[in-house]
């Protein structure tokens, strides 16, 4: 959590006091997605999931949210998929409620295969990351 300097990067400042480090050993990695050429706001995103159980503190606390976060608030699955999404997002979130039902309630694993949506081309392709 040390910057090149031994100093919690920016923003970090909190977590390094409370004595809390990111820990990644629970991260799911389920899905990548790179947006087309042609689009001004442009990503290479992975998508990772975590438990809840594994959130250090209170989950529904959002309070020390600040900036794009300091709206923050969970949503079930069910109503996040009936809101007016990027179509990207909804793949996401159909994907998520597969690995979900697969689970039968359990705790996730993860997949064997990760959806890649590439559209660095003109002609989008969809493939597996293994």
């Amino acid at each position: 959590m040390t910057g090149s300097q031994g100093l919690a990067p920016e923003g970090w400042h909190r977590y390094g006091a409370a004595g809390i480090a990111p820990d990644p050993s629970n991260l799911i990695y389920m899905f990548r997605a790179i947006t087309p050429p042609r689009l001004s706001r442009r990503f290479d995103a992975r998508f990772l999931l975590l438990d809840a159980g594994h959130i250090h503190g209170d989950a529904e606390d959002f309070s020390a949210a600040c900036d794009e976060l300091s709206h923050l608030h969970w949503v079930p699955i069910r109503e996040a998929r009936e809101l007016d999404l990027p179509f990207i997002t909804e793949v996401v979130l159909a994907e998520l409620g597969a690995l979900l039902r697969a689970s039968g309630g359990g705790p996730l694993n993860e997949p064997a295969e990760v959806p890649f949506f590439d559209n660095r081309d003109e002609v989008p392709r969809f493939s597996r990351i293994t």
